[in-house]
């Protein structure tokens, strides 16, 4: 691909590592990339912080606005900062790529030569939406030349609304975690945490059974509950507390294989509501591929398929977690589950869905140079 791409993003490039950052990162391997994060305070007048990741090449950009009292001037002021970035590396041939339907309060004013949007989660269902995301994502539903979704219930919900619609589950960079079927070094703030260990790796706000996690534990005392990542939106008093609950924070995505590791089952304890209803977690093809046992809640998009095919176990509650868990950690012989996951998991990468997500934007391309030609 040959044009720019900028990508107008909720989530922060430095933030927990997922579905942006591995298909922007491939796509800043053929193309000029400017990921374009929410706007934030700074002291300073107004001006764009600019960082280009050295992993990647990809240029990060946070438009940053002076505190104060600015009433009715927000959309005007970031749509001069990104007219200020798009003159300053003479921008103008360029594909937008959407995962903030919020940014169409700004951008509506741009001429890409196409438009995606990439709809990972259903926004509007989680803690602290604004109320105006609903209208700008059917803003950004009716200018959009191609839309992808991050699962199949996503997709069910979202495809009488396009006509070039496409659901993209999540992918596995099989290769980072398959080590993890092997011993790794044990991290620090592991290492003296005895066994059996449980364990989730992600984001814990709403999403995250608190309840679930409280019972859990303690049912079964002996057992140690680890938990890895950073938490938003929630109060972080409100967790459970107790001897064998173990909060690590958040780590460098890097770090994650030498976690799981060491632990015995994954679980992922995720809460039956709204925000919960259309997720298709990265985390269900990580924890296979890193060769663990998974428990998972009755999410849709993690029942099918991994639970049908008898990749995943499916809980419904405290008990039924603990049952699933006994029965996978007195199973020594994994050798057939781990063929079938093996064999499922070949079928899906980050760089297979990259590679179809570029064919299609660029057959969108091809279609409306064509279109271009027959109105000359």
């Amino acid at each position: 691909m040959t044009n720019d791409l900028i990508c107008f993003s909720h989530l922060r490039w430095n933030f927990v590592y997922q579905r942006p950052q591995h298909l922007i990162s491939r796509f800043a391997e053929t193309a000029r990339v400017f990921y374009i994060e929410e706007p934030r305070n700074t002291a300073i007048p107004d001006t764009l912080h600019i960082q280009i990741d050295p992993a990647t090449g990809v240029h990060v950009v946070t438009p940053e606005l002076e505190e104060g009292e600015w009433p009715g001037t927000f959309t005007q002021r970031v749509k001069k900062l990104l007219d200020q970035l798009m003159e300053m590396y003479h921008i103008s041939d360029f594909i937008s790529w959407y995962y903030a339907p919020m940014a169409m309060a700004y951008t509506a004013h741009l001429k890409p030569k196409a438009m995606i949007y990439d709809c990972m989660d259903e926004l509007s269902a989680f803690k602290f939406a604004p109320p105006e995301l609903i209208h700008f994502e059917r803003l950004l539903l009716s200018k959009a030349d191609l839309v992808f979704t991050g699962g199949h219930r996503l997709f069910e919900a979202k495809k009488h609304l396009h006509n070039n619609i496409h659901a993209f589950p999540s992918a596995i960079d099989k290769n980072f975690f398959f080590p993890a079927r092997t011993k790794l070094t044990e991290p620090p703030d592991q290492y003296h945490i005895p066994h059996p260990r449980l364990g989730f790796f992600g984001v814990i706000d709403e999403r995250f059974d608190i309840e679930l996690a409280r019972e859990m534990a303690a049912l079964k005392p002996g057992w140690q509950f680890i938990f890895i990542g950073p938490v938003v939106k929630i109060n972080p008093a409100d967790l459970p507390v107790a001897d064998n609950i173990h909060y690590l924070g958040m780590k460098n995505y890097k770090e994650l294989p030498s976690y799981i590791s060491g632990w015995d089952v994954c679980i992922m304890p995720f809460a039956i509501n709204a925000s919960t209803e259309f997720i298709s977690p990265t985390k269900t093809p990580e924890f296979l591929a890193a060769g663990k046992r998974v428990i998972s809640t009755k999410i849709h998009d993690v029942v099918y398929p991994y639970g049908e095919k008898g990749l995943v176990g499916i809980a419904q509650d405290a008990e039924s977690f603990i049952r699933i868990a006994e029965k996978y950690l007195d199973d020594k012989n994994t050798g057939q589950w781990l063929n079938e996951v093996d064999e499922f998991l070949s079928g899906i990468s980050w760089d297979k869905t990259w590679h179809d997500m570029e064919s299609k934007v660029c057959e969108v391309i091809r279609m409306q140079k064509e279109a271009e030609k027959q109105l000359k």
